[in-house]
């Protein structure tokens, strides 16, 4: 993708409203899905960024509405964030300060890493390779800035 976009702040550079266009493409069956929708970094109570995304995820030609629920929280380095889930439990940090981050979050057999790069000053991407006893999947997000 060429090179990279700095970002000295990551909860400042997220907060506001993003376009969501992910493919999802299951590397042993061969499957292909795709989400579009909304993803509202907004601010969270006690400080950080409350992440919600909302959209439609298309799997075997079967649409049906999807969701999720993050909690963005600043990081320990300057800078940084430290990613939760809804219910606070860790899932990874991010460092986006070069542009570029690379994340690992085990899930019991399964391990998620997800590679950050940040284009410009409006779009980003992110792209989770999950591999497992079970799973075998890559998830490529695009964000583009709304408004």
């Amino acid at each position: 993708m060429g090179e990279f976009w700095p970002v000295p702040d990551v909860l400042a550079y997220l907060a506001g409203s993003w376009r969501a266009v992910r493919s999802v493409r299951d590397l042993a069956s061969g499957d292909e899905g795709e989400f579009s929708g909304t993803t509202v970094f907004g601010p969270l109570e006690g400080g950080g960024l409350l992440h919600h995304e909302s959209g439609t995820f298309v799997w075997q030609g079967t649409p049906r509405p999807a969701e999720r629920t993050l909690r963005f929280l600043a990081g320990t380095a300057r800078g940084t964030a430290d990613v939760r889930f809804s219910d606070s439990r860790p899932f990874h940090d991010l460092d986006l300060t070069s542009g570029h981050h690379i994340a690992d979050h085990p899930c019991s057999a399964d391990l998620y890493r997800g590679e950050f790069t940040v284009v410009d000053e409006d779009h980003w991407r992110t792209v989770w390779q999950v591999r497992g006893p079970a799973k075998d999947l890559v998830l490529t997000t695009d964000y583009a800035r709304e408004g």
